[in-house]
C-alpha cells in the first residue's frame, strides 16, 4: 500500500519535513517513490504539489493523520470527522456533563445546608424577641 507521509530532514532540533509518497513498509527516511511537498512546523510554511497529490490519492494512496490535516488545510481534500474523533469528543462532552452535574449537586447541598442553618437560627431570634417584650 502507498502512504502519503512526512519525511524528516534538517538539523537537530530544527526539523523540516517533506511530504512523500512511499511504500507503507519502508522506513520513515527511506527512499520515497515521489516527493509531493514541503512542511516547516516552525514557520508553518507549507508547499504542496496539488496535481501530484491528487494523482496519488486517486491511485488509492492513504495519508497519515498529520498529512491529512495538512491536506485539509490546503484545501486538497474535504475535512472529514474520523470515528476516533467522534468517540473522543463524546467522552469529553460526557465528562463535562458529569462535572456540571456534580457542581449542581454540590450547590444544591450547600443551599440546603444554608436553608437549614437559617431555619435553625430563626426560632432562636423569635425567642429573644418574645423575652424582650
Amino acid at each position: 500500500m502507498i502512504k502519503l507521509r512526512l519525511k524528516r530532514f534538517g538539523k537537530k532540533r530544527e526539523a523540516s519535513f517533506r511530504l512523500v509518497a512511499t511504500n507503507s513498509t519502508s522506513r520513515r527516511d527511506g527512499l520515497p517513490l515521489e516527493e509531493l511537498g514541503f512542511y516547516n512546523p516552525r514557520t508553518k510554511e507549507t508547499r504542496l504539489d496539488a496535481e501530484a497529490i491528487r494523482v496519488r490519492l486517486s491511485q488509492g494512496a492513504q495519508p497519515t493523520d498529520t498529512v491529512r490535516s495538512l491536506l485539509e488545510k490546503g484545501g486538497l481534500i474535504e475535512k472529514t470527522i474520523r470515528p476516533g474523533e467522534t468517540v473522543g469528543k463524546a467522552r469529553q462532552s460526557a465528562a463535562r456533563e458529569a462535572v456540571v452535574k456534580e457542581a449542581a449537586k454540590a450547590a444544591a447541598a450547600e443551599a440546603a445546608a444554608a436553608a437549614e442553618a437559617a431555619a435553625a437560627a430563626e426560632p432562636e431570634d423569635a425567642e429573644v424577641v418574645s423575652a424582650d417584650a
